[in-house]
């Protein structure tokens, strides 16, 4: 049988892999902006440790940020899915459950690289809170400005510009290393979708970008067409991120003289 080509290969459809692709590089999408949302939570946590002056929180936070950035990100989503599932297999056990029990893997996915993006963002926070000249915040309590005051109108807006381009470099890890997840068996199922007599799409079933290109590279024996369709998906994701990102930096940075 002769192999197929590109376009017959992206069709958008039950005959092709367009559709499956495409929602692929959706999910990837959602476990990014998850995992990234999971780590900024994190990293302000841990950033507010370090800053404060309790030794205990402090050297948690020393903990944490020198530990998760000096483990790989995949062992940690291993740890958290098998390590997680046997913790609830065993707590299925003693209610009566029998057989594996375990955790869904975008919750496991998306958490495990929240907290190792949070230990790059907690230095990401305490560096651009660092910056933010102490004479403004002295300046501002002088005039009586209340602490939620001053982290809206002072710490906050600076720390937001001073702190852009690094969470910008971590977004782009991040949506890397929502590859990852794929060892976790990811995958969702959308229905069937008419409008009326015409399909919109067929009910598909697809997993994160890089395991979907996988998957349909083994069932029609062509991986170079669908991992260089997954190269050009990632680089249409890192590439907008880029351009919002810049256009986020333009924006907190307005008004203040470029040198």
């Amino acid at each position: 049988m002769p192999a197929k080509s590109f376009l017959e290969l992206m069709q958008w459809g039950p005959q092709g892999w367009l559709d499956e692709m495409f929602f692929a590089t959706g999910l990837t999408l959602a476990v990014a902006v998850t995992g990234f949302l999971f780590g900024l939570a994190f990293g302000t946590i841990a950033a507010i440790a370090k800053l404060s002056r309790w030794r205990p929180a402090e050297l948690a936070a020393d903990g944490y940020t020198t530990v998760l950035r000096g483990v790989p990100d995949l062992l940690v989503i291993y740890l958290f899915y098998f390590g997680g599932s046997s913790i609830t297999t065993s707590i299925g056990h003693m209610f009566g459950a029998t057989g594996f029990v375990g955790l869904p893997g975008f919750f496991v996915g998306t958490l495990a690289i929240g907290i190792v993006s949070g230990a790059y963002q907690t230095e990401v926070i305490r560096g651009a809170f660092l910056a933010v000249p102490p004479g403004e915040i002295d300046a501002a309590r002088a005039f009586g400005m209340s602490g939620l005051g001053l982290l809206r109108r002072i710490i906050g807006p600076q720390v937001l510009r001073y702190g852009l381009p690094g969470m910008g470099n971590i977004w782009q890890l991040v949506l890397k290393e929502s590859a990852l997840v794929a060892v976790v068996g990811l995958s969702l199922t959308l229905p069937e979708l008419r409008l009326g007599d015409l399909v919109v799409f067929y009910e598909t079933r697809f997993s994160d970008l890089l395991r979907q290109a996988h998957v349909a590279a083994g069932s029609t024996r062509q991986p170079f067409v669908f991992y260089i369709t997954a190269v050009a998906f990632y680089l249409v994701l890192t590439t907008g991120s880029t351009w919002l990102f810049r256009r986020a930096e333009a924006w907190a940075t307005r008004g203040m003289r470029r040198v």
